[in-house]
């Protein structure tokens, strides 16, 4: 890193408890003292780290978020200890992080196949907003002046992204973001019902291009583009196809700004001038690949603390190798995920 301070955007993807692993990736850029983070756009987990974080910054600054951040991951672990859905005997003397030997983990499976949340849990209780409405000052929230916030719902009526911003974050809106329709009701916010937001926005990217001035956006990701083996299990085929749709947002507003950076708004200077984003990228490459989708349910503590360590970790190499570009350069491209040969009006080619 520089001597002078440098200003960076985060785009921070949902994933379950895979969200731990954004926790040590925002816990050691925290550490980095001329490292500013100005806005945070969050989906699912991503959103709930974010709005820890800030409500940490707001009430002490970089320590504090960083000690809230580790609190609130506790107070996750320490919930879900009272799951019934827990790791068999047979994983745990394996080292298998993944629950699909629990005998509640599957049943829970089965039944929300043919089952609704409104059946399943006709009474909506989710320990989960308990824990957020415990955990998070959202007063605080919507008075932080240090990081602009960004969450994604989607609309269960229009299908449409609704993003919560500074004055709107509530414990509902996190809810909303991480609203898993299979698994959750649907999470009603001023009359209209909103899903997991991941289905529009794994995270919506547009509000850090369009409404924040920082130009160095860095994306968390954990759930993998690519993936080199084709599933053959009904569940991992579930997951696959569940990867898949929660990139394609994704994916599409990285073509978008793609697009503009190779000059296909041209004819508006202006707007290229703005629009012209430095993308960088933290990802969790194939260790993420290896765990069953089942394990993004599994909150022991040397897990979230195994997940933390890694996205550190993984931290630690990306400021390494990357820190001096920011503020210069991208260091990721997004044509190397998209794998299209884009054509501006009229037909002449841009080579990636």
């Amino acid at each position: 890193m520089t001597s002078n301070r440098i200003t960076i955007e985060l785009a921070l993807q949902g994933g379950g408890a895979h969200g731990a692993m954004t926790w040590g990736i925002l816990d050691r850029l925290l550490q980095e003292e001329d490292l500013e983070i100005t806005a945070i756009s969050g989906t699912s987990a991503g959103a709930m780290n974010a709005a820890v974080l800030a409500d940490g910054l707001e009430k002490g600054g970089r320590e504090s978020a960083r000690e809230a951040l580790e609190t609130f991951w506790r107070a996750v672990s320490r919930s879900a200890s009272f799951s019934p859905i827990q790791r068999s005997l047979w994983s745990r003397l394996l080292g298998d992080w993944s629950l699909d030997h629990s005998l509640a983990y599957l049943g829970f499976d089965q039944l929300s196949r043919v089952l609704s949340p409104y059946q399943l849990n006709p009474l909506n209780i989710n320990p989960l907003r308990e824990l957020i409405v415990e955990q998070i000052d959202f007063e605080r929230v919507n008075h932080c002046r240090a990081v602009q916030l960004f969450v994604t719902a989607t609309n269960v009526r229009t299908g449409r992204p609704r993003v919560f911003r500074r004055g709107e974050l509530s414990a509902d809106a996190l809810m909303a973001s991480a609203a898993l329709p299979f698994m959750f009701h649907a999470v009603e916010i001023d009359g209209e019902a909103y899903w997991d937001g991941g289905y529009v926005g794994n995270p919506s990217l547009y509000p850090l291009v369009d409404e924040c001035p920082c130009r160095d956006l860095v994306i968390v990701q954990i759930n993998p583009f690519v993936r080199d083996d084709v599933p053959r299990s009904a569940r991992d085929i579930i997951n696959r196809v569940n990867e898949i749709t929660f990139n394609n947002s994704l994916l599409k507003e990285l073509r978008a700004i793609q697009l503009l950076d190779d000059g296909l708004q041209a004819r508006d200077p202006e707007l290229e001038a703005f629009r012209q984003m430095r993308l960088h990228r933290i990802h969790a490459g194939d260790a993420l690949q290896s765990l069953s989708a089942s394990s993004k349910l599994n909150a022991e503590w040397d897990y979230l603390l195994h997940l933390h360590d890694l996205g550190h970790s993984r931290a630690a190499a990306w400021l390494s190798e990357h820190g001096p570009d920011l503020g210069q350069r991208s260091t990721f491209d997004p044509a190397a995920v998209i794998g299209e040969t884009l054509k501006p009006p009229g037909g002449c080619r841009i080579d990636d």
